[in-house]
């Protein structure tokens, strides 16, 4: 005979779980190991660098184009203090604008070679090569000259910065009828694109000078044709507030 069954017996229920709270406590625990390690890094960062930042991001916002009393706009910025070596002049913020805004107006004649843009202590140079705008020897404007000068005259009529316009030439000596040596060509050519601006680009004339160079600030060595060809030129440049006006143009390294 079977015998009967025993009931089951019920299992007592678990005590409470009195350490949960280890599981908060440790990420408690781990947050805080992750701030002390933030500060200690933060108080670990590089002095000079954070001081260079800091003084970049200030000059930055202090070298914002300005309006002049008669509302035009004066980009650049005279220095405060002399720079270090190696840091660039005044202005070059404001000047930074303005050139992309050339070169993208320009973009067409800057692929096709008839244009160099840069920036130097002076200010904004756009230089027009000869070819395309004057032809050998001569210093009457060609309808492509004509046309490029309009689009940069356009941009500079509103600017309040000194403009200077600089003839150049390469070392070829020349004796026309007209022109006694390359001094007259240089100067001739500078002056006709004042003249230009002046009638037909709104440019004051006040704002604008004019200067002949010769052969004597090349921009590379007249050692081939090629470098001869850039030497050929007219530089309108957008002068900093603080370039000095008799100041000549920096010799370009060859490309």
């Amino acid at each position: 005979m079977p015998s009967p069954r025993r009931p089951k017996r019920r299992r007592p229920p678990d005590p409470p779980n009195h350490e949960r709270w280890l599981v908060s406590y440790a990420d408690f625990v781990t947050l805080l190991f992750a701030f002390f390690t933030a500060m200690y890094a933060i108080s670990t960062v590089d002095a000079k660098k954070l001081s260079a930042m800091v003084e970049s991001t200030q000059q930055a916002f202090e070298s914002k184009p300005t309006k002049t009393a008669d509302g035009r706009i004066l980009v650049g910025k005279e220095p405060a203090a002399k720079k270090s070596e190696g840091e660039g002049p005044g202005g070059e913020v404001g000047l930074a604008d303005l050139q992309k805004q050339v070169t993208a107006r320009l973009a067409k004649q800057i692929i096709e070679k008839q244009v160099e843009i840069e920036r130097d202590p002076r200010g904004l140079v756009i230089s027009i090569r000869e070819a395309g705008a004057f032809a050998a020897g001569r210093a009457d404007l060609s309808k492509d000259a004509q046309s490029l000068l309009l689009e940069v005259g356009s941009m500079l009529a509103g600017i309040g910065n000194q403009l200077r316009v600089e003839g150049h030439t390469d070392d070829t000596p020349i004796h026309t009828a007209r022109f006694a040596s390359n001094w007259e060509l240089s100067t001739t050519r500078a002056t006709t694109v004042v003249s230009f601006l002046l009638e037909h680009a709104s440019v004051r004339p006040e704002q604008v000078s004019a200067a002949g160079y010769a052969e004597y600030h090349p921009r590379v060595d007249n050692s081939s044709d090629a470098n001869r060809l850039r030497n050929r030129r007219v530089d309108l440049i957008m002068l900093n507030p603080s370039a000095e006006a008799p100041k000549g143009p920096t010799k370009a390294a060859a490309p």
